[in-house]
């Protein structure tokens, strides 16, 4: 099947499921098995905006896929960066991006979107790929809109 199909048929499936529920966590849980079992990413899943010892920090949440690094500083990596531009940033090959973090050597490529609640990044969606430019402007489109309804 297409990928735009995929997300087309994707999109309202996850919206019936997270309707009604109200923990982002039990949301984000359910995003992510969806995505991840639809697409067979890599590694497929979130970082939370939290603030430990006044220090604001991207701390790992639900996701599926190898063990995962569990904290991400502001600016830093495709996450960190993501959260610091307050944009999606897809990256084709991880070798190319300045200051990439290795969690996995099998990484190729990349696609991270920030979720926004009242116009503050709360979140961000990582999904990794083992194939180099597997994510392009259709993933964008879509996981923006996925990661809208999180908020």
């Amino acid at each position: 099947m297409e990928k735009e199909t995929q997300y087309q048929t994707l999109l309202p499936s996850i919206r019936a499921l997270i309707n009604g529920e109200t923990d982002l966590i039990a949301n984000m849980a359910n995003t992510v098995a969806v995505l991840h079992e639809t697409f067979g990413f890599w590694w497929t899943g979130f970082y939370l905006v939290k603030e430990t010892e006044g220090k604001r920090e991207l701390v790992l949440g639900p996701f599926q896929g190898p063990v995962a690094c569990t904290r991400i500083p502001i600016g830093k990596g495709v996450c960190g960066t993501s959260w610091s531009e307050a944009k999606t940033i897809i990256v084709p090959d991880v070798e190319q991006f300045p200051g990439h973090i290795a969690c996995s050597s099998l990484s190729q490529s990349e696609i991270v979107v920030p979720i926004f609640k009242k116009g503050t990044i709360i979140a961000v969606l990582d999904i990794d790929s083992r194939e180099l430019n597997t994510f392009d402007d259709t993933d964008r489109y879509y996981l923006e809109q996925i990661v809208a309804l999180l908020a």
